[in-house]
């Protein structure tokens, strides 16, 4: 008897691996999903309340008014935004807008955990491009890396998990190597973190380069990772074509009344994270005076290459009382989050730090 059968890429596909969560009736602070520490602002959660008498209905497919808002605070066109259910999302109809099967899709490794699944639910080949030893991105590389196949990079900057970004001249040599029809993502979910002086101005990259595309998110400085709000900044036509490729209504009515809400109190909410700023900025240096080798990170969440340990390690902070994420046989990513997490961490850091 025949039976449907899966595609055979799925079997193949590497599982996407969340942030360990605390065991029901434990406490534990949870530092392993780059989450921000702080609750909803008291005008975010009146917002959420209020758009909760309407989830009955279908929300505005094209989240219009957020695109116009937000168009407006970064001086584009409001055609030039594409919102979707999380940058993970919207990375998904990016490439699916412009990869047929086959079609090549260069990638830093290790980089963001989805970005293998996502160029495997489209049918492309993932060429992967290792990240230096320092944890930054290897650009020259990742532009030797483009062939006529190829039709998408994708830069992380800051990367996820080691923590750097790129630098703007070394982003703008590497521009002028990529041919003009291959797309250049760059990822800048963790934009709102950068104080390296360094590092590029993204909008800017985006007026004078028409093959780039941003894709940023509420997830992490404004603090809604629970409510799925990403989006694509792009030119007019390649934002069109995103939009075409994008899940229908993937933006809900509370997660758009949310966002509108987050940008009204951006002031507040930056506030927020130039907290979190400071607090990386005390585990860095705590770390470094014990002796780890850490990367310049620029996101809210900093890496210890532990290489084979790593598992261990986690599962050390998680006896002390913190949740980190491992990558196994790599290293391990900590959040940013309250100081009594970090000054748990650092305990554990303290008695595994190199001598």
């Amino acid at each position: 008897m025949s039976r449907p059968s899966l595609r055979p890429a799925l079997a193949e596909l590497p599982p996407y691996v969340p942030g360990a969560r605390s065991p029901v009736g434990a406490a534990a602070f949870k530092l392993s999903s780059n989450e921000n520490p702080y609750p909803p602002l008291p005008s975010v959660m009146a917002a959420i309340a209020d758009a909760a008498v309407d989830v009955n209905r279908y929300p505005d497919m094209y989240a219009t008014e957020l695109a116009e808002a937000l168009g407006e605070m970064l001086d584009v066109p409001a055609a030039s935004i594409v919102p979707g259910c999380g940058s993970v999302a919207v990375l998904g109809h990016v490439l699916t807008a412009f990869c047929d099967a086959g079609d090549e899709v260069v990638l830093p490794w290790r980089s963001f955990e989805a970005y293998p699944i996502a160029i495997t639910l489209v049918g492309a080949v993932g060429v992967r491009v290792p990240v230096g030893d320092d944890g930054r991105l290897d650009l020259p590389a990742l532009a030797a890396a483009v062939t006529p196949r190829t039709r998408v990079v994708l830069v992380c900057t800051p990367n996820n998990p080691t923590g750097p970004a790129v630098r703007a001249d070394e982003l703008e040599t590497f521009l002028d190597a990529v041919p003009e029809d291959v797309v250049v993502v760059l990822d800048e979910a963790y934009v709102e973190f950068v104080r390296d002086p360094l590092a590029p101005d993204g909008l800017a990259v985006l007026a004078a380069r028409p093959n780039v595309v941003l894709l940023r998110t509420f997830s992490k400085a404004y603090g809604l990772a629970g409510l799925r709000v990403g989006y694509a900044v792009a030119r007019p036509r390649l934002a069109a074509g995103i939009r075409v490729a994008s899940t229908p209504f993937g933006v809900s009515h509370v997660a758009q009344l949310a966002a509108l809400a987050s940008l009204r109190a951006r002031t507040e909410l930056m506030t927020r994270v130039d907290a979190v700023v400071k607090e990386r900025g005390r585990m860095l240096t705590a770390l470094r005076d014990q002796g780890w080798t850490v990367p310049d990170s620029e996101a809210n969440f900093v890496w210890l290459g532990l290489g084979d340990h790593a598992t261990a390690f986690a599962e050390r902070c998680a006896r002390a009382g913190v949740l980190v994420r491992p990558f196994a046989g790599d290293g391990v990513r900590v959040s940013v989050g309250e100081p009594e997490a970090t000054d748990l961490l650092l305990e554990v850091a303290a008695e595994h730090a190199p001598r």
